[in-house]
Protein backbone atom coordinates (compact mmCIF):
# COMPACT_ATOMS: atom_id res chain seq x y z
CA UNK A 1 0.00 0.00 0.00
CA UNK A 2 1.45 3.35 -1.10
CA UNK A 3 1.40 6.19 0.83
CA UNK A 4 -0.99 9.49 0.67
CA UNK A 5 -0.42 10.77 -2.49
CA UNK A 6 1.17 14.24 -2.64
CA UNK A 7 -1.80 16.71 -2.41
CA UNK A 8 -0.39 19.23 -0.01
CA UNK A 9 -3.76 20.81 2.42
CA UNK A 10 -2.83 24.07 1.10
CA UNK A 11 -3.47 22.90 -2.95
CA UNK A 12 -6.49 20.85 -1.96
CA UNK A 13 -8.16 23.97 -0.36
CA UNK A 14 -7.47 26.65 -2.78
CA UNK A 15 -8.87 24.28 -5.23
CA UNK A 16 -12.36 24.41 -3.37
CA UNK A 17 -12.02 28.10 -2.63
CA UNK A 18 -11.44 28.48 -6.67
CA UNK A 19 -14.69 27.18 -6.93
CA UNK A 20 -16.51 28.80 -4.79
CA UNK A 21 -17.83 25.86 -2.75
CA UNK A 22 -20.63 26.43 0.34
CA UNK A 23 -18.57 24.31 3.02
CA UNK A 24 -15.87 22.13 2.48
CA UNK A 25 -16.25 20.28 5.71
CA UNK A 26 -20.17 19.12 4.30
CA UNK A 27 -18.80 16.65 2.54
CA UNK A 28 -14.82 15.95 3.15
CA UNK A 29 -12.98 15.48 5.82
CA UNK A 30 -9.91 18.68 5.72
CA UNK A 31 -7.37 16.73 7.03
CA UNK A 32 -7.85 13.72 4.53
CA UNK A 33 -6.30 12.92 1.32
CA UNK A 34 -6.57 10.83 -1.64
CA UNK A 35 -4.68 7.48 -0.68
CA UNK A 36 -2.45 5.92 -3.48
CA UNK A 37 -3.68 1.82 -3.06
CA UNK A 38 -1.86 0.48 -5.69
CA UNK A 39 0.31 1.51 -9.00
CA UNK A 40 1.00 -1.78 -10.32
CA UNK A 41 -1.22 -1.17 -13.70
CA UNK A 42 -1.21 -0.04 -16.80
CA UNK A 43 -4.34 2.08 -17.36
CA UNK A 44 -7.21 1.60 -14.57
CA UNK A 45 -11.34 1.88 -15.51
CA UNK A 46 -14.57 1.07 -15.11
CA UNK A 47 -15.17 1.02 -11.05
CA UNK A 48 -18.40 -0.60 -10.06
CA UNK A 49 -19.03 -1.15 -6.32
CA UNK A 50 -20.89 -4.75 -5.07
CA UNK A 51 -23.15 -4.80 -2.47
CA UNK A 52 -20.55 -5.86 0.27
CA UNK A 53 -18.99 -2.33 -0.74
CA UNK A 54 -16.21 -4.24 -2.63
CA UNK A 55 -14.76 -2.40 -5.77
CA UNK A 56 -14.39 -3.88 -9.02
CA UNK A 57 -12.24 -2.45 -11.48
CA UNK A 58 -10.67 -3.11 -14.81
CA UNK A 59 -6.84 -2.86 -16.31
CA UNK A 60 -7.73 -3.02 -19.62
CA UNK A 61 -4.61 -2.64 -21.67
CA UNK A 62 -3.57 -5.95 -19.74
CA UNK A 63 -7.21 -7.55 -19.83
CA UNK A 64 -7.89 -8.09 -16.07
CA UNK A 65 -10.41 -7.24 -13.34
CA UNK A 66 -9.52 -6.97 -10.19
CA UNK A 67 -11.55 -5.84 -6.98
CA UNK A 68 -10.28 -3.41 -3.82
CA UNK A 69 -11.06 -5.68 -0.70
CA UNK A 70 -12.28 -2.66 1.92
CA UNK A 71 -11.76 -4.72 4.73
CA UNK A 72 -7.64 -5.32 4.23
CA UNK A 73 -7.37 -2.47 1.97
CA UNK A 74 -5.49 -4.81 -0.76
CA UNK A 75 -5.99 -5.19 -4.49
CA UNK A 76 -6.68 -9.14 -5.64
CA UNK A 77 -6.75 -10.10 -9.19
CA UNK A 78 -10.62 -11.37 -9.86
CA UNK A 79 -10.54 -12.54 -13.68
CA UNK A 80 -8.15 -12.57 -16.63
CA UNK A 81 -9.40 -12.99 -20.33
CA UNK A 82 -12.04 -10.22 -19.96
CA UNK A 83 -12.46 -9.29 -23.43
CA UNK A 84 -11.00 -5.91 -22.43
CA UNK A 85 -13.16 -5.42 -19.96
CA UNK A 86 -13.68 -1.17 -20.06
CA UNK A 87 -16.70 0.50 -18.14
CA UNK A 88 -18.21 -1.99 -15.30
CA UNK A 89 -21.61 -2.07 -13.16
CA UNK A 90 -23.59 -4.43 -10.97
CA UNK A 91 -27.17 -5.54 -12.02
CA UNK A 92 -29.89 -6.28 -9.75
CA UNK A 93 -28.70 -9.90 -9.54
CA UNK A 94 -25.09 -8.92 -8.43
CA UNK A 95 -23.73 -10.44 -12.02
CA UNK A 96 -20.60 -7.99 -13.11
CA UNK A 97 -21.72 -6.42 -16.42
CA UNK A 98 -18.68 -5.44 -18.46
CA UNK A 99 -18.23 -3.35 -21.92
CA UNK A 100 -15.80 -5.93 -23.53
CA UNK A 101 -14.66 -3.92 -26.28
CA UNK A 102 -11.90 -6.61 -28.01
CA UNK A 103 -15.14 -8.11 -30.24
CA UNK A 104 -17.10 -5.33 -29.40
CA UNK A 105 -19.53 -7.00 -26.44
CA UNK A 106 -21.36 -6.49 -23.24
CA UNK A 107 -20.58 -9.46 -20.82
CA UNK A 108 -22.28 -11.08 -18.23
CA UNK A 109 -20.16 -12.25 -15.00
CA UNK A 110 -21.47 -14.26 -12.10
CA UNK A 111 -20.05 -14.46 -8.94
CA UNK A 112 -18.34 -17.57 -9.40
CA UNK A 113 -16.89 -16.02 -13.03
CA UNK A 114 -19.02 -17.66 -15.22
CA UNK A 115 -19.34 -15.79 -18.59
CA UNK A 116 -21.93 -15.15 -20.61
CA UNK A 117 -21.86 -12.96 -23.82
CA UNK A 118 -25.66 -10.87 -23.61
CA UNK A 119 -24.60 -8.18 -26.68
CA UNK A 120 -22.98 -8.63 -29.71
CA UNK A 121 -24.15 -6.27 -31.55
CA UNK A 122 -27.33 -3.65 -33.37
CA UNK A 123 -29.36 -4.82 -36.24
CA UNK A 124 -26.72 -7.24 -36.94
CA UNK A 125 -24.06 -5.57 -37.15
CA UNK A 126 -20.87 -4.89 -34.48
CA UNK A 127 -20.51 -2.28 -31.86
CA UNK A 128 -17.52 -0.12 -32.18
CA UNK A 129 -16.93 -0.79 -28.57
CA UNK A 130 -18.91 -0.74 -25.94
CA UNK A 131 -17.80 1.41 -23.47
CA UNK A 132 -19.64 2.17 -20.19
CA UNK A 133 -23.25 0.85 -18.54
CA UNK A 134 -25.38 1.58 -16.40
CA UNK A 135 -28.33 -1.26 -14.40
CA UNK A 136 -31.88 0.05 -14.00
CA UNK A 137 -33.62 -1.41 -11.18
CA UNK A 138 -36.03 -3.12 -13.71
CA UNK A 139 -33.45 -5.23 -15.34
CA UNK A 140 -32.72 -3.27 -18.29
CA UNK A 141 -29.45 -1.21 -19.18
CA UNK A 142 -28.11 1.78 -20.77
CA UNK A 143 -25.05 1.91 -22.17
CA UNK A 144 -22.39 4.19 -24.49
CA UNK A 145 -21.03 3.02 -27.64
CA UNK A 146 -18.09 5.29 -29.08
CA UNK A 147 -15.28 4.13 -30.62
CA UNK A 148 -11.78 4.19 -29.82
CA UNK A 149 -9.79 1.98 -32.09
CA UNK A 150 -7.39 -0.02 -30.00
CA UNK A 151 -4.09 -1.16 -30.88
CA UNK A 152 -4.67 -4.75 -29.87
CA UNK A 153 -8.28 -5.00 -32.46
CA UNK A 154 -7.44 -7.43 -35.14
CA UNK A 155 -8.69 -6.55 -38.51
CA UNK A 156 -11.20 -4.36 -37.22
CA UNK A 157 -13.13 -2.46 -39.86
CA UNK A 158 -16.67 -0.51 -38.36
CA UNK A 159 -20.03 -1.35 -38.78
CA UNK A 160 -21.98 0.91 -37.05
CA UNK A 161 -21.39 4.65 -38.49
CA UNK A 162 -22.87 6.77 -35.24
CA UNK A 163 -21.39 6.37 -32.26
CA UNK A 164 -24.48 6.59 -29.62
CA UNK A 165 -26.46 6.02 -26.49
CA UNK A 166 -28.85 2.43 -26.17
CA UNK A 167 -30.81 0.69 -23.41
CA UNK A 168 -31.20 -2.90 -23.56
CA UNK A 169 -34.44 -4.16 -22.15
CA UNK A 170 -34.66 -7.06 -19.30
CA UNK A 171 -36.00 -8.88 -22.36
CA UNK A 172 -33.04 -8.92 -24.61
CA UNK A 173 -34.56 -5.99 -27.08
CA UNK A 174 -31.73 -3.17 -28.09
CA UNK A 175 -32.70 0.41 -28.82
CA UNK A 176 -31.03 2.71 -30.17
CA UNK A 177 -31.50 6.21 -28.14
CA UNK A 178 -29.74 9.08 -29.12
CA UNK A 179 -26.46 9.57 -30.99
CA UNK A 180 -23.43 12.13 -29.97
CA UNK A 181 -20.23 13.03 -31.01
CA UNK A 182 -18.26 10.68 -28.60
CA UNK A 183 -20.35 9.27 -26.13
CA UNK A 184 -18.57 7.78 -22.86
CA UNK A 185 -19.04 8.07 -19.22
CA UNK A 186 -22.90 7.25 -17.99
CA UNK A 187 -24.39 6.90 -14.64
CA UNK A 188 -28.33 6.95 -13.35
CA UNK A 189 -30.04 7.42 -9.86
CA UNK A 190 -33.68 5.23 -9.70
CA UNK A 191 -33.90 7.88 -6.47
CA UNK A 192 -33.63 11.19 -8.56
CA UNK A 193 -34.96 9.67 -11.38
CA UNK A 194 -31.98 11.10 -13.65
CA UNK A 195 -29.77 9.85 -16.52
CA UNK A 196 -26.42 11.60 -17.02
CA UNK A 197 -24.09 11.14 -20.20
CA UNK A 198 -20.95 12.84 -21.22
CA UNK A 199 -19.82 13.44 -24.55
CA UNK A 200 -16.22 14.02 -24.34
CA UNK A 201 -15.03 15.09 -27.56
CA UNK A 202 -18.04 17.77 -27.69
CA UNK A 203 -16.69 18.69 -23.97
CA UNK A 204 -20.75 18.53 -22.48
CA UNK A 205 -22.66 16.20 -19.95
CA UNK A 206 -26.00 15.73 -20.33
CA UNK A 207 -29.14 15.09 -18.43
CA UNK A 208 -31.99 13.24 -19.13
CA UNK A 209 -35.38 12.31 -16.69
CA UNK A 210 -35.97 8.41 -16.85
CA UNK A 211 -39.52 8.24 -17.46
CA UNK A 212 -39.62 4.99 -17.81
CA UNK A 213 -38.14 1.20 -18.46
CA UNK A 214 -35.90 2.95 -21.41
CA UNK A 215 -37.85 5.64 -21.63
CA UNK A 216 -36.26 9.37 -21.43
CA UNK A 217 -36.84 12.91 -21.40
CA UNK A 218 -35.09 15.20 -24.30
CA UNK A 219 -31.71 15.92 -23.26
CA UNK A 220 -30.55 18.60 -21.40
CA UNK A 221 -27.09 20.21 -21.10
CA UNK A 222 -26.32 19.53 -17.52
CA UNK A 223 -22.39 21.58 -17.87
CA UNK A 224 -20.09 22.55 -20.30
CA UNK A 225 -17.60 19.57 -19.37
CA UNK A 226 -17.02 16.15 -20.77
CA UNK A 227 -15.83 13.23 -18.53
CA UNK A 228 -14.28 9.95 -18.85
CA UNK A 229 -16.77 8.15 -16.37
CA UNK A 230 -18.80 9.89 -13.25
CA UNK A 231 -20.60 8.65 -10.05
CA UNK A 232 -23.49 9.89 -8.05
CA UNK A 233 -23.52 10.22 -4.13
CA UNK A 234 -27.08 10.66 -2.26
CA UNK A 235 -27.49 14.07 -2.48
CA UNK A 236 -27.55 14.62 -6.03
CA UNK A 237 -23.67 15.88 -6.75
CA UNK A 238 -22.31 14.67 -9.82
CA UNK A 239 -19.13 13.90 -10.09
CA UNK A 240 -16.81 13.82 -13.39
CA UNK A 241 -13.68 13.01 -14.16
CA UNK A 242 -10.63 14.10 -16.26
CA UNK A 243 -7.57 15.95 -14.82
CA UNK A 244 -8.67 15.09 -11.06
CA UNK A 245 -11.89 15.13 -10.16
CA UNK A 246 -14.87 17.55 -10.36
CA UNK A 247 -17.60 18.31 -8.36
CA UNK A 248 -21.03 19.34 -9.47
CA UNK A 249 -24.30 20.27 -7.56
CA UNK A 250 -27.55 18.78 -9.37
CA UNK A 251 -28.08 22.47 -11.00
CA UNK A 252 -24.68 21.54 -13.01
CA UNK A 253 -22.72 24.65 -10.47
CA UNK A 254 -19.13 23.45 -9.65
CA UNK A 255 -18.12 22.91 -6.36
CA UNK A 256 -15.22 21.42 -6.13
CA UNK A 257 -12.07 19.93 -7.46
CA UNK A 258 -10.17 17.46 -6.42
CA UNK A 259 -6.57 17.19 -7.85
CA UNK A 260 -4.96 13.65 -8.53
CA UNK A 261 -1.07 14.01 -9.52
CA UNK A 262 -1.72 11.69 -12.43
CA UNK A 263 -1.47 11.89 -16.45
CA UNK A 264 -5.57 11.24 -16.26
CA UNK A 265 -8.11 10.02 -13.88
CA UNK A 266 -10.89 7.79 -16.05
CA UNK A 267 -13.24 7.36 -13.25
CA UNK A 268 -14.60 7.07 -9.88
CA UNK A 269 -17.25 5.47 -8.31
CA UNK A 270 -18.16 4.79 -4.06
CA UNK A 271 -17.84 2.23 -2.07
CA UNK A 272 -16.78 0.73 1.38
CA UNK A 273 -18.60 -0.90 4.09
CA UNK A 274 -20.76 2.39 4.28
CA UNK A 275 -20.75 3.61 0.83
CA UNK A 276 -18.88 6.78 1.81
CA UNK A 277 -15.03 5.70 0.09
CA UNK A 278 -14.65 7.48 -2.95
CA UNK A 279 -12.66 4.97 -4.96
CA UNK A 280 -10.73 6.76 -8.10
CA UNK A 281 -9.24 5.16 -10.78
CA UNK A 282 -6.22 7.29 -12.64
CA UNK A 283 -3.82 5.80 -14.91
CA UNK A 284 -1.85 3.30 -13.74
CA UNK A 285 -3.04 4.03 -10.54
CA UNK A 286 -6.00 3.77 -7.61
CA UNK A 287 -6.61 5.69 -5.07
CA UNK A 288 -9.12 5.95 -2.18
CA UNK A 289 -10.55 8.77 -0.37
CA UNK A 290 -12.73 8.56 2.42
CA UNK A 291 -15.69 11.63 2.58
CA UNK A 292 -19.18 12.41 4.44
CA UNK A 293 -21.01 11.97 2.28
CA UNK A 294 -22.25 8.03 0.42
CA UNK A 295 -22.90 7.08 -3.22
CA UNK A 296 -25.68 5.69 -4.67
CA UNK A 297 -25.28 2.09 -5.96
Amino acid sequence: MKNICRISVIGLVFALVSCQSVNYNKMFYEDVQPEKVSDQFTFTEGPSSDQHGNVYFTDQPNDKIYYWDWKTNKVIEFLGKTGRANGTHFDKDGNLITCSDDQGEIWKISKDKKVEVILKGFEGKRFNGPNDVWNDASGGMYFTDPLYKRDYWINFKQEIAHKSLYYRTKDGKTIKMETFVQPNGIVGSEIFKKLYISDIDAGKTYVYDILGEGKLSERRLFCEMGSDGMTLDKHGNLYLTGKGVHIFNRHGKKLYHIPIEEEWTSNVTFGGENNDILFITASKSVYTLPTRVRGTR
